[in-house]
């Protein structure tokens, strides 16, 4: 089971990466910070100063169609803030 599902990409955790030296990831529910910590460490080879996580509660959508209204709701994820020491920095368009 992987720690790490996917790195955040967007406009505002690119800055925070340039300014910050701080990059996003949407992780697993049940990893911890020490987890998380070691799975960031192993796979990009950078050593990690800080590890904030923060829990996303699902939203209930609604959509009107053709059918009527549809209803359901988006998924509950976790994402985790990880700050590194020094001057290490993380490259995702490297595999492209």
């Amino acid at each position: 089971m992987s720690i790490l599902i996917k790195p955040v990409v967007t406009e505002k955790m690119t800055i925070q990466g340039d300014k910050l030296n701080r990059y996003g990831f949407i992780v697993d529910r049940d990893a911890n910070k020490i987890e998380i910590k070691k799975a960031v460490e192993q796979m990009y080879s950078v050593s990690v100063k800080d590890v904030n996580t923060v829990n996303y509660h699902g939203k209930r959508k609604s959509r009107y169609t053709k059918a009527g209204l549809q209803t359901g709701r988006t998924n509950h994820y976790k994402k985790a803030f990880v700050t590194l020491a020094g001057e290490d920095k993380i490259d995702f368009y490297s595999n492209i």
